[in-house]
């Protein structure tokens, strides 16, 4: 098209990223791991003020692990949000483990605390539960851990989304026994693709560390004594990744700036931002997103189509996991008494993502609001 592309979320790089891979060359670290990946590691944990980071090939890696740490094997049952990419929930059927499905609440979008109380209470043996910080909102994570304590089930804290979010000052990547980032492409910050799994166990994290590189024994001959996984990032995306970081508040600001001028703009009308606990959550405003009032004669899916014709890049949300063919047999927990569309379907039929994209400019956000206005 002859128009210039607006993106919802591209990456963004600032100079420094090239420093660190140069830095590489000149070194000559271009194999898998070196200081890079050993800096970023330090570096990524002592933001989020987290015990110990491990530096991977993506977030799924890092969800993976993580249940390969909590030994969740055949038939194992695994409570975890609905509303979220497949990534979330993928690394639990990779082992063979059966998912439960919980519907989401209105405040955040995220796992409902009273749906997975009803979860818990239907399945008491579940292994493990997997909550998200969708879009970059934090969930209400207090009322969360609260419930799986009283059920003594450990947590796995998805925040592929939301590094440099904060729940109650404390960021997000701290809450589950392991926790997980995302540094693909559309995130925050990225290292082109990459992950990181992080967790407050040392011992825990250094065991990961040596599945990920194929389970090799520290011999000078390869043996093996578990099945292990090529899962490490390379040298040289670490050092986007450290580039990256130092922009991440700034690219935390540029979003935030983009959300309150989506708010302000569409106040008159029937649409609504993805909400968040003001006074408690903090979001990183990775992506802005709306619902439309039911009512309404005007669709997402026509709001898409209108930017699509404008070559300006928007998405439906996630489509909940429950609604996955793939996922057919699992059981779905909902937030609303039987009968009653359930929470998540709710959001995703009337919701959309806009393009939240820190490049944006002025101009690109009065295009974008203006044809979206338009519309109603």
């Amino acid at each position: 098209m002859d128009k210039p592309r607006i993106f919802m979320s591209s990456p963004t790089m600032h100079g420094e990223e090239m420093q660190f891979i140069q830095e590489a060359f000149d070194e000559n670290w271009i194999s898998p791991l070196g200081p890079n990946v050993e800096n970023f590691e330090k570096e990524l944990a002592e933001y989020a003020g987290c015990g110990s980071a491990l530096a991977l090939s993506s977030g799924t890696a890092a969800l993976h692990l993580a249940v390969k740490l909590l030994g969740i094997k055949k038939d194992d049952i695994v409570i975890c949000s609905s509303f979220t990419f497949a990534a979330t929930c993928n690394p639990v059927a990779y082992e063979g483990g059966r998912l439960v499905f919980v519907d989401s609440e209105e405040d955040t979008w995220n796992m409902s605390p009273q749906a997975l109380r009803k979860a818990l209470e239907k399945y008491p043996q579940a292994r493990a539960v997997i909550y998200v910080h969708l879009y970059g909102t934090p969930a209400k994570t207090d009322e969360i851990l609260t419930i799986c304590r009283e059920y003594d089930v450990p947590v796995i804290e998805d925040a592929a989304e939301s590094l440099g979010a904060k729940y109650k000052g404390k960021a997000t990547g701290n809450f589950g026994l392991y926790s997980a980032y995302s540094f693909n492409g559309n995130k925050i910050i990225t290292t082109s693709g990459g992950g990181a799994l992080l967790s407050g166990n040392k011992e825990k994290i250094d065991y990961a560390r040596y599945l990920s590189t194929q389970a090799r024994e520290p011999k000078l001959y390869y043996e093996h004594k578990a099945i292990g996984y090529n899962y490490r990032m390379s040298n040289i995306t670490a050092g986007i990744g450290r580039g990256q970081l130092l922009h991440l508040d700034e690219h935390i600001e540029a979003k935030k700036n983009i959300y309150d001028t989506y708010r302000e703009a569409f106040k008159d009308l029937p649409v609504h931002m993805n909400p968040y606990e003001e006074g408690i959550a903090e979001p990183n405003f990775w992506l802005s997103c709306i619902t439309i009032d039911e009512n309404c004669r005007v669709r997402p899916d026509a709001i898409i189509e209108a930017l699509t014709e404008e070559n300006i890049e928007s998405r439906p949300l996630w489509n909940p996991m429950h609604r996955q063919p793939v996922f057919a047999g699992c059981d779905f927990v909902k937030a609303v008494p039987e009968g009653e569309t359930s929470v998540s379907d709710r959001i995703f039929e009337s919701g959309m993502c806009l393009p939240s994209d820190v490049k944006n400019t002025p101009e690109d956000m009065e295009k974008i609001i203006r044809i979206i206005r338009k519309m109603f």
